[in-house]
């Protein structure tokens, strides 16, 4: 199994708990120096949690199941103050 392969695998197992509060991820890319770049899907895109969302949840299990990853990114971060930022509503 390649990188991108096992990162795939590693997001599907916390997929099921973006999903609840409507959000998602995909890969954009794996950088040369082991960098995995993200984009923040759905209610991800615009919640101003997004960044704990991406280092305590996504980067930390990305992290924890393939070693050789260096970090994560988001290439489409929303900054916490930013007026447009809304939490994401449970249903």
């Amino acid at each position: 199994m390649d990188l991108l392969e096992r990162v795939e695998t590693v997001l599907n197992t916390i997929r099921p708990y973006l999903e609840t509060d409507g959000g998602n991820v995909s890969i954009e890319e794996i950088t040369s120096d082991n960098i995995v770049r993200v984009k923040l899907l759905g209610a991800c895109g615009s919640c101003p949690m997004s960044i704990m969302t991406l280092k305590a949840g996504i980067e930390e299990a990305i992290k924890k199941g393939v070693p050789e990853i260096n970090g994560v990114e988001a290439v489409n971060l929303t900054d916490i103050d930013d007026p447009s930022a809304v939490m994401p509503q449970r249903f």
